[in-house]
């Protein structure tokens, strides 16, 4: 039997609410300068403006300093001196999935922790957490190995996979999060530490899909799989073929096997000179695909008989290349998202997500996952991802730039309205989105009262005062479960 060592509770306590004291700053700021490696960013000082802005330019960030940590220890040293100084610290790598800061909070930048180390003949990667996936998919190619990467490779590999992380061929291999061999962390008490399914067991439980607000990870070893090519790509189809090409898709994916994975996306696309010309400003319906192994393609070629695509990228991809499925915006963006898990999708819920993205609409995406397989079935080491026996995910994302964020706010809500009859109830950590909060029926459905219980509990025992909670999720779901 394996006795899990007691984790660190963080202290003092951090109740006051509005700017930090100027002193107390200022001292924390002088302090890490001196021992850092890395950068520390102050308000009206050199680099400070330019550190905030993340992928998401929505999230707002304006925190008491930024620290651009070069190493674990900085990491370490950071936590500990916020809490210290009763300041919150946020954590971000790319700022795909950052949580807001305000005037109490250390900003921890950790993308300049870019470890990368592949062992071809254990078949595992070790990364820092500022490891993007396309890094980890370029240096798995010359050993044919690849990691079960998302939709964007730009995204950081750490935040992903804490998150859950479902990716173009999680129907064959499952989540992200499955595979995670072991984990660096540093504690909401500014202690590093190793966990492991024999190290520290709840914790590895506990990030393994509950997310980042239990310990900043630093580093992290997960298997990779023989991925040398993939059979994938995209059928793009005009809007006016959407209903139909819609309707046959879901039709199709009742009864697919494991090895094929597949989503459907109604998009409203910018003019954007980046775009293939037949796709530039136009209302569209895309179908991904991927198959792993042989076979034939006959969800494809059957949609292809529906109708004429107007762009067709389906063939044998390079994993390394695994990004141009989905064609993920690289460029920052101000973004306003929303996700919810579904029991079935009847043709009715069809219907409903094409009346509530009509062309024009602020909504820039409206996306259908298909789960199932992989995705649908336990770990051999267990972890806290929740949502496994969805059938579908839905994924909502709107521009919320500064002239329209209600407009966005509203398109959003609407598809995720649309969708609410054939709801669980819940959502996938990686697509609830960011202003969710851990409170909310929406996550702890997710989870299942079992695991959202277990998480609290871990929470409450960690971080009592949320030094990691910058954005309060957990700290509030605190508060209401005590009543």
């Amino acid at each position: 039997m394996t006795v899990e060592p007691a984790l660190p509770v963080a202290s003092p306590t951090r109740t006051v609410v509005g700017p930090a004291p100027a002193g107390a700053v200022s001292r924390l700021a002088t302090a890490l300068a001196m021992t850092l490696d890395g950068e520390v960013r102050t308000p009206g000082r050199a680099g400070y403006a330019e550190a905030l802005p993340g992928f998401d330019l929505a999230v707002a960030q304006r925190p008491a300093l930024v620290v651009q940590a070069a190493t674990a220890d900085d990491v370490a040293r950071t936590v500990r001196g916020a809490a210290a100084h009763q300041l919150g610290v946020g954590v971000r790598a790319t700022g795909h999935g950052a949580p807001a800061t305000g005037p109490r909070d250390v900003l921890l930048d950790t993308s300049r922790l870019d470890r990368l180390e592949i062992d071809p003949q254990a078949r595992t990667a070790t990364v820092g957490a500022g490891v993007t996936w396309q890094a980890v998919l370029d240096a798995g190619a010359p050993h044919g190995l690849g990691g079960l990467c998302g939709s964007s490779p730009h995204v950081g590999v750490v935040g992903y996979t804490l998150g859950g992380g479902l990716g173009p061929l999680a129907r064959t291999f499952g989540f992200a999060a499955d595979h995670v061999r072991s984990l660096d962390v540093v504690t909401p008490a500014g202690e590093a530490l190793t966990a492991t399914p024999t190290r520290h067991p709840e914790l590895f439980w506990a990030l393994r899909g509950g997310g980042g607000a239990f310990g900043v990870v630093t580093a992290m070893t997960f298997s990779l799989f023989p991925l040398r090519t993939v059979r994938a790509g995209a059928l793009w189809f005009d809007v006016t073929d959407a209903a139909a090409v819609l309707h046959r898709w879901r039709e199709l994916t009742t009864d697919l096997p494991d090895e094929v994975s597949t989503s459907v996306a109604r998009l409203n696309l910018p003019p954007l000179p980046d775009l293939p010309a037949p796709l530039r400003g136009r209302a569209v319906l895309t179908v991904r695909y991927a198959r792993h192994g042989g076979g034939p393609d006959t969800l494809v070629d059957d949609l292809r008989t529906v109708a004429a695509p107007l762009l067709d990228t389906v063939g044998d991809l390079p994993y390394a290349r695994l990004g141009k499925i989905h064609a993920d915006p690289q460029d920052p963006l101000p973004v306003v998202e929303r996700g919810r898990t579904l029991t079935t999708l009847p043709a009715a819920a069809v219907d409903a997500l094409l009346d509530a993205v009509p062309a024009g609409s602020p909504v820039l995406m409206a996306e259908l996952r298909l789960l199932g397989g992989a995705v649908a079935r336990p770990p051999a080491v267990p972890n806290a991802v929740g949502g496994r026996d969805a059938a579908y995910s839905l994924f909502v994302v709107a521009l919320g730039g500064p002239d329209r964020p209600a407009e966005a706010e509203r398109g959003v809500r609407q598809v995720d309205a649309a969708l609410a009859p054939w709801s669980t109830g819940g959502s996938l950590l990686n697509f609830a989105g960011k202003r969710e909060p851990a409170s909310s029926a929406r996550v702890r459905t997710a989870y299942g009262a079992q695991t959202y219980d277990r998480l609290l509990r871990l929470r409450r025992r960690s971080d009592p005062r949320g030094v990691l909670d910058p954005s309060a999720r957990w700290s509030a779901a605190g508060r209401r479960s005590a009543g």
